[in-house]
């Protein structure tokens, strides 16, 4: 008898529908070694080792990666083609977008490069003026007061503007250019791809400015802050965000509530 009112109840659990995994949609735009070339369907970057990571964690949410580019993310947030923004700060352009915001406890940081040269000390990243930048089409640099308009960065910092940190330190190697910017995150992984190029460079220990990460959800996406929030918080302390993110010197801080 006891057998069969478990196979009755075991039969009656099987016929309930499975709670299918909820679909949230992550932007992703070229944003190296955060996120590289994403239109072309690679899987390299940052971004998608941290959705493999959040996927494996748990089962009521599969997270998805969205392609988009840096100019053309507010939109595709706005209009509801992705749910959230990650590694992304509310002061670069999103003050008109309404979202909820998480900080991810994560912090990289924007430095100026230049060739190693026998005249050149720390002290020639101190003023920029009458110098040749090579910048980020799209970025927004604290030098700059955040203004990522190209006609005021070329008038007024003589700034060549590309889509690739590589082209920004090859013109600055070959002279074309005095100072490229870059992340700390992107000349550790050149510098790891290319180490017969250290002896050329000489990093500035002025920062720009320190990126500190936020995602950012939009209001109807269907995971909230504070779910996304506790999600982050059990890689970080299963110690996947460390393992994903110091080979990059991007480094693991405390996270304050919004």
């Amino acid at each position: 008898m006891t057998s069969r009112v478990l196979l009755a109840a075991l039969t009656l659990l099987l016929m309930l529908p499975v709670e299918a995994a909820q679909l949230v949609r992550i932007g992703a735009a070229h944003f190296p070694p955060y996120t590289v070339r994403p239109e072309n369907g690679a899987d390299t970057g940052l971004l998608p080792q941290l959705v493999e990571a959040l996927n494996r964690s748990q089962a009521d949410y599969q997270f998805v990666l969205v392609p988009t580019s840096i100019p053309r993310r507010f939109n595709d947030f706005k209009q509801g083609r992705v749910d959230m923004a990650i590694f992304e700060n509310p002061d670069w352009g999103w003050q008109d977008v309404p979202h909820t915001l998480v900080d991810m406890g994560l912090e990289d940081a924007e430095i100026f490069v230049t060739q190693k040269l026998p005249d050149r000390q720390q002290s020639y990243f101190e003023d920029l003026r009458g110098k040749r930048l090579a910048l980020f089409s799209g970025y927004h640099y604290a030098f700059a007061q955040f203004n990522s308009d190209p006609k005021f960065l070329i008038g007024q910092f003589n700034a060549t503007l590309t889509y690739s940190h590589d082209s920004n330190l090859q013109m600055m190697l070959r002279g074309r250019a005095d100072i490229a910017l870059v992340t700390r995150s992107y000349l550790s992984d050149y510098l790891l791809r290319s180490p017969q190029l250290a002896s050329q460079l000489l990093v500035s220990e002025r920062i720009d400015q320190v990126y500190h990460h936020y995602a950012l959800i939009r209001p109807q996406a269907p995971i909230s802050a504070e779910a996304f929030g506790r999600l982050l918080q059990k890689l970080r302390e299963g110690g996947q965000l460390l393992a994903i993110f110091k080979p990059y010197q991007i480094e693991l801080v405390p996270t304050h509530a919004h």
